[in-house]
């Protein structure tokens, strides 16, 4: 586990490092582009077709009469657009991963591969095209759950768990393959992949939750809707931001994995003893955890 807590930190150090910082407004240029094109042409019909279609259902309007009696009726304008943003939010989530995952990450990975890991061979056991099929498989699965699972969100403690649960496993599937693309062989990555499930599905959700935050604001009130023009593209580059830690956090766990793995001196989790060939990598319980480097020092740090 001391492993895992490592690159947690470091890939928060990494997050600072101006490379990283200039490749995040790339991703969100393109996702405010898209998202104010998009609600330009189809915002109005969008909240009308929604306003409609809750007038159909009785229980909606029980609860509006009920909110009219308790002087409260201006918050009927609310529902509308809080549904379109909640319904919206699920596909600019799995937009930003994708831009992160395509002009991000491997240039990510080649900045703590170059830092951290130069001397690890690459042998290159992913190609792009796998890549891209790779994520877009993990996506298409991601979004059934989602659609199968949303009348469950109407019950309070599942919408906090369902949601950043697909988030989370989608990250891990996406991350986790494009992180060991580079360096590892496709039976070096699928040994890892396999062997530590656990924590780097985890790993997912925890970022998953991060990346939830946003959401938040649609559901606190009135005033956050109001704002929504705002509060939108801080939302994305919130989103493009947690994402490209995650990235970080996984390419270092994972590249640190693949390094022991191969019995490489100088590893980056302390250098520990070579394994003999072909045997799998050992439990990170034991690892120590080394002092925290600046992404800004030299190749081995």
């Amino acid at each position: 586990m001391n492993l895992l807590f490592d690159a947690f930190w470091r890939a928060l150090v990494y997050c600072l490092h101006p490379r990283v910082i200039a490749l995040s407004f790339l991703p969100l240029i393109l996702m405010v582009i898209a998202s104010f094109g998009l609600g330009y042409f189809f915002w109005e019909g969008a909240v009308a077709s929604v306003t409609a279609w809750l007038e159909t259902y009785e229980l909606v309007q029980m609860f509006l009469g009920w909110l009219d009696g308790a002087g409260m009726g201006a918050l009927r304008t609310v529902f509308g657009p809080l549904l379109v943003l909640v319904l919206a939010t699920p596909v600019i989530v799995v937009l930003c991963l994708l831009l992160v995952a395509m002009f991000m990450t491997p240039a990510m990975v080649d900045l703590v591969g170059q830092r951290r890991f130069a001397g690890l061979e690459k042998k290159r056991g992913g190609s792009l095209v796998v890549s891209i099929l790779w994520s877009l498989g993990s996506t298409l699965l991601a979004a059934l759950a989602l659609l199968v699972s949303m009348p469950l969100w109407l019950i309070p403690p599942l919408v906090l768990v369902l949601p950043p649960l697909i988030w989370g496993w989608l990250t891990y599937r996406v991350f986790a393959f494009d992180a060991l693309a580079l360096h590892a062989s496709g039976d070096e990555r699928k040994r890892i992949l396999k062997r530590y499930r656990g924590s780097l599905l985890l790993m997912g959700i925890i970022t998953g939750y991060l990346g939830a935050a946003p959401t938040l604001l649609w559901a606190s009130g009135a005033m956050f809707i109001a704002l929504a023009p705002l509060l939108v593209p801080v939302a994305i580059w919130i989103y493009t931001l947690v994402f490209a830690f995650s990235s970080l956090w996984f390419a270092h766990y994972a590249l640190t994995l693949l390094e022991q793995m191969r019995g490489t001196p100088g590893g980056g989790a302390g250098g520990e003893r070579p394994l003999p060939p072909g045997q799998d990598v050992p439990s990170d319980a034991g690892l120590a955890a080394p002092s925290l480097p600046s992404p800004y020092m030299d190749a081995k740090t």
